[in-house]
């Protein structure tokens, strides 16, 4: 089998496990215990590299964490991440005994789906997902006998329940209400099956802007994500949570040359210089991650100053107009996100693009080798707050 080698003087994601640290630190602040902190790792823990986080994340004491699929569970046992690791999506039944062999817990989608669980006659751990109003994975909370009907199962050992908030990130009255009800439908449900004797285990409800917007609410787990990592400072004031972007996207630059007036750039010609200009090539694409979208629009960061991309961004390369920096050369670094003297996050690129932060980090591509700095050489458990 052909080795893969990556190219890391092409372009690279740099990942700041220090700025990992510091926010986790942070965020520990606003809770009551390191032990309410649920990792979410999924989608390669948004294009940060799950394996490498959740090592790193071992080593502070935390010890749970949320994946979205059987292979990315699987992944981090593979590597040595100890802890409890949910299966927040669906698993085929038939992989009960992956499950089980790898010590993953999975999420019950609904009644039909715990029935074929059951029916695997293998145990395994499992969190019961309630739909409280989102309408995606999840047994209705008003299906009470359904629900109750689930701990009968004996090969299902219920270990927690949980629910997902679908607007807790807008802050209009209308958006308010509807989570408000979304939050009282679930604790009416999980008060309802306490006092009827079954124990429902942890319970959470929060991730990411539900933690920022509705900290009353953390209960026994909050699914921490985005945050995590850094990323969206649109929160509260009030908070008073201040995080560090772990993750910086940067490239080289490969070749500069001088285009006169009145040429066009790229496919489809959809630039026309405006004067002589200094046209650099740097070998990034859309087939990295880098939204096509952003083709004479977005702008990137050389030797401190912004550059506008010009012309449409290829598969593997892009297209800069340096004319304005003096002293620019082969090899100098561009800087796509993060900080060179000026700062561009990705809430930066993702508004370009009319798309989320979650989905520029999540998609950035596997040919991208990550380059992982300030690791913690020695275990140092963080306390709790």
């Amino acid at each position: 089998m052909r080795e893969q080698v990556f190219d890391n003087r092409r372009s690279w994601i740099e990942i700041d496990l220090q700025s990992l640290r510091y926010n986790v630190q942070q965020i520990l602040t606003q809770l009551q215990s390191k032990d309410q902190l649920m990792a979410v790792v999924k989608s390669d823990a948004y294009g940060h590299g799950a394996v490498k986080i959740s090592q790193e994340l071992n080593k502070m004491g935390i010890y749970s964490f949320a994946v979205a699929t059987l292979s990315e569970g699987i992944e981090l046992r593979k590597n040595g991440v100890i802890g409890q690791i949910l299966i927040l999506g669906y698993t085929d039944p038939y992989y009960a005994r992956m499950i089980q062999e790898y010590d993953l817990t999975q999420t019950v989608i609904d009644y039909q789906y715990a029935l074929s669980l059951q029916q695997q006659n293998i145990p395994i751990c499992v969190h019961i997902a309630l739909d409280t109003g989102m309408h995606r994975l999840g047994e209705m909370t008003h299906n009470l006998s359904q629900i109750k009907n689930i701990f009968q199962f004996s090969s299902l050992h219920i270990t927690g329940m949980f629910s997902h908030l679908c607007v807790c990130d807008e802050t209009t009255n209308e958006s308010q209400n509807y989570t408000l009800s979304q939050i009282q439908y679930f604790c009416h449900t999980v008060n309802q099956l306490k006092k009827e004797g079954y124990n429902v285990g942890k319970v959470h409800l929060l991730s990411s802007y539900g933690f920022i917007y509705y900290p009353h609410y953390q209960l026994d787990y909050v699914r921490m994500g985005i945050l995590l990592y850094g990323v969206d400072s649109s929160f509260p004031k009030q908070m008073k949570l201040s995080l560090k972007p772990v993750l910086s996207l940067k490239s080289k630059i490969a070749l500069i040359k001088k285009v006169s007036q009145n040429q066009t750039i790229g496919y489809g010609r959809t630039y026309t210089t405006t004067q002589c200009m200094k046209i650099a090539v740097v070998p990034i694409g859309y087939a990295d991650g880098l939204p096509r979208s952003l083709s004479n629009v977005g702008k990137v960061i050389v030797k401190g100053q912004f550059a506008p991309i010009v012309g449409r961004i290829c598969m593997d390369q892009m297209m800069i107009d340096v004319t304005h920096i003096h002293h620019v050369e082969r090899g100098d670094i561009v800087t796509i996100i993060g900080e060179d003297h000026v700062y561009q996050g990705v809430e930066t690129i993702a508004k370009q693009s009319c798309t989320i932060s979650n989905e520029i980090l999540s998609q950035l591509g596997f040919r991208l080798p990550k380059i992982y700095i300030n690791e913690m050489q020695n275990i140092t458990k963080i306390k709790s707050i």
